[in-house]
């Protein structure tokens, strides 16, 4: 069952490319990216310039906090394929 808490989203500033952004998202993917950051030796900031920069490059249109999402969504993916196998 959803809680309050995952369904409000907190908005947080970010400096990415030099610049400062700010990005809403739901606390459990605040809470995802702060592990696979924490995991990889990166600040968020870090991860997040990095996703960025990927949705920049692909020019699909996709929002920050959609790639943001997908990037989580992908990460959750491969870990339970690996889990799997």
């Amino acid at each position: 069952m959803a809680t309050a808490r995952n369904k409000a989203r907190n908005k947080r500033s970010l400096t990415i490319a030099r610049h400062r952004t700010s990005v809403s998202l739901e606390q459990p993917f605040w809470d995802a990216l702060t592990e696979i950051a924490r995991d990889q030796g990166k600040s968020i900031a870090e991860l997040v310039g990095e996703i960025d920069q990927e949705r920049t490059e692909r020019g699909d249109g996709t929002s920050l906090s959609a790639a943001l999402r997908l990037y989580v969504l992908a990460r959750m993916k491969d870990a339970r394929k690996q889990q799997t196998s």
